[in-house]
């Protein structure tokens, strides 16, 4: 389990992130068309995995937008934002924000992607949602880079996650 905080309180995620040099974990998360993705429909890309609580916060929504903006420009590189959301609100945000470049993906049907990436956050008030992380994925499945953001009330690194792609 990794140690979080939250708002400066000590909360912790169900497992750890997938190690930098393994195989990324598949996964079937929900599109904002009410479609099933995986990582095969991926293939062949870098992913840059943006994963946030909701992102009707001002912290998740700035890296959806600062990750649009930036990575979702470089050749070859999707970016996966992953919450649990419902997928219509991930769909309105884009609208109402006008992001085009970004794929918004949902775990709100299992769970099974905050397990298996170990970013189910518990012990707090965000219990069972995700916590803040950045995993990129290479074209051949490996993890290359991983953060796990110790406040989730804290950005990401922008300038370590995409000097890493």
């Amino acid at each position: 389990m990794a140690k979080i905080t939250l708002g400066g309180n000590p909360a912790e995620t169900i497992g750890e992130l997938p190690a930098v040099g393994t195989k990324a974990p598949d996964f079937k998360l929900t599109a904002t068309d009410m479609g099933t993705k995986t990582m095969q429909d991926f293939a062949g890309h870098t992913l840059l995995l943006n994963i946030f609580p909701s992102v009707n916060t001002g912290v998740c929504s700035a890296s959806v937008r600062r990750f649009n903006a930036e990575a979702a420009k470089t050749d070859n590189v999707k970016v996966l934002c992953i919450s649990k959301d419902l997928p219509f609100a991930q769909q309105q945000f884009c609208a109402a924000e006008g992001i085009e470049d970004v794929v918004m993906l949902s775990d709100f049907k299992n769970g099974q992607f905050g397990i298996d990436y170990g970013v189910t956050a518990v012990g707090s008030a965000f219990d069972q949602l995700l916590s803040r992380a950045v995993v990129i994925v290479d074209p051949s499945g490996n993890v290359t880079y991983t953060e796990q953001v110790p406040e989730i009330g804290q950005e990401p690194d922008y300038e370590a996650a995409l000097g890493a792609l």
